[in-house]
């Protein structure tokens, strides 16, 4: 005799029904009362997977509590507890493979 189970597809996935990774921005959130946010230019993003990889890479900078990436628009926006330096934002952009421009105009 054997015993049959009853399994539902995993909905889980990193990938969407469309083919990218997620369907929208990318957020990366924590609380934080008093913040300085600035929103960067990024070059280069394309999908959700690229949100995301920006998203972890700056969301990894000291004093950052929220990171939100667009890819249609190429725009970063971050918060953060203090000013970033613009190197360490460079940084963690080019880390995640991307080109930062600069803040947003």
């Amino acid at each position: 005799m054997t015993a049959e189970t009853d399994t539902t597809p995993s909905t889980g996935s990193c990938c969407s029904p469309t083919g990218s990774c997620h369907d929208g921005a990318a957020d990366v959130q924590i609380e934080q009362a008093d913040s300085v946010t600035t929103v960067y230019q990024v070059k280069g993003m394309t999908c959700g997977h690229c949100e995301g990889a920006v998203s972890e890479e700056i969301s990894g900078i000291a004093g950052v509590t929220s990171v939100a990436a667009v890819a249609s628009s190429g725009l970063v926006t971050v918060t953060s507890k203090a000013p970033l330096a613009e190197d360490a934002v460079r940084a963690a952009v080019d880390e995640a493979g991307y080109e930062l421009l600069g803040p947003a105009a």
